[in-house]
């Protein structure tokens, strides 16, 4: 099979269809998105579809780069075949000229393989990993997500510009905040935001709830006008007992949120702390100072981009487990060791 490298894929004409692939995660998807504005500033005649996991689609609902949404999601269970021909069948339709897989996954790389034998697979198929199916496959290997997408389409001659993420956000969202905003006597630059929780199948990677009543306390006793707590379903019981704990002096915002609503939030507060969720990496799409803490997962890997972004893990001199990646764990020691004073320490009021 013929493979194209070090091309200037821009250039060519023919390319007015391309498809980007990317499913998950959040964390991800928001990394993504600086990439999604260098491909398609390199592209400016070009149309675009996402196909993207439909319980991530709020991140690009009213994208303007986007022509079109897809959202099916192959990985659900007793659906696979069905929603792969809907998958097939769609790519029939629009006869893509350009597939971008930043999934590159072995299922998204199963529906190149089936693209190909179906006879309707495009010559140029970009994927992250340097395997079969795809035409134009990176040659240096990264550990950092967004520098493998980004070295993803500069093996294809696409320019890479964009360093940090580009989330359109919808009018309604930006009102949402500013009611919110309004509600609390939120004052732009006197409030913090504490992101407690994350999904419940990452449980290791909280901080806990009594690390963030002291936390808490401590930015009111040092002037910060408000606390806010920001979290999903998942992490309603956290923030509830964080916000009786602290004598409801926090404004718990748990569940009335939507995730594009946290931008404008996080652009007017004055600091941002957060576990290592996706979350996080909504949050750094601002210039706000962010501090993330992580446990069982690698910074070097999972770390949101940009100098406001501050990451702290315990050393390995303290813990040789670090960046176990383990779902369980019976003593929990690598965000133990990450104290309310620590964090506090590396705030700028």
């Amino acid at each position: 099979m013929k493979k194209y490298q070090n091309l200037d894929l821009p250039a060519d004409p023919s390319i007015k269809n391309i498809l980007i692939i990317k499913w998950s995660s959040m964390g991800d998807l928001v990394l993504a998105s600086a990439v999604i504005e260098d491909i398609c500033s390199a592209f400016p005649n070009a149309s675009f579809d996402l196909n993207i996991a439909p319980n991530f689609q709020q991140l690009y609902s009213e994208d303007p780069r986007f022509n079109k949404l897809i959202c099916i999601d192959i990985r659900k269970k007793g659906q696979q075949i069905k929603h792969i021909r809907q998958w097939l069948k769609i790519f029939k339709e629009k006869k893509y000229d350009l597939v971008i897989d930043l999934q590159s996954n072995d299922r998204s790389r199963m529906l190149m393989f089936l693209l190909l034998l179906s006879g309707r697979a495009p010559k140029y198929r970009i994927g992250n990993n340097s395997v079969f199916p795809y035409t134009i496959r990176p040659k240096v290997k990264h550990k950092y997500a967004l520098d493998i997408y980004q070295e993803t389409i500069r093996t294809a001659g696409i320019p890479v510009k964009t360093s940090s993420p580009v989330l359109h956000i919808p009018q309604t969202n930006k009102d949402n905040a500013a009611k919110l905003q309004t509600r609390y006597k939120l004052e732009k630059g006197a409030y913090a935001i504490l992101f407690p929780g994350c999904q419940a199948a990452g449980h290791l990677r909280r901080w806990g709830a009594n690390n963030y009543i002291a936390l808490a306390n401590k930015m009111l006793l040092a002037g910060i006008k408000n606390v806010v707590l920001i979290g999903g379903a998942d992490e309603a019981d956290e923030c509830e007992s964080i916000t009786k704990a602290c004598d409801n002096r926090v404004i718990n915002l748990c569940g009335q949120t939507k995730v594009l609503d946290i931008v404008p939030l996080c652009r007017d507060a004055k600091i941002c702390v957060s576990n290592d969720t996706g979350t996080a990496h909504i949050a750094a799409a601002t210039k706000t100072q962010l501090i993330v803490l992580f446990g069982p997962s690698n910074p070097e890997k999972h770390r949101p981009p940009g100098e406001h972004v501050i990451t702290m893990q315990a050393s390995h001199e303290q813990l040789d487990c670090l960046n176990c990646y383990l779902k369980e764990c019976s003593h929990k020691s690598c965000m133990k060791l990450l104290t309310p004073e620590m964090v506090f320490s590396n705030i700028t009021l």
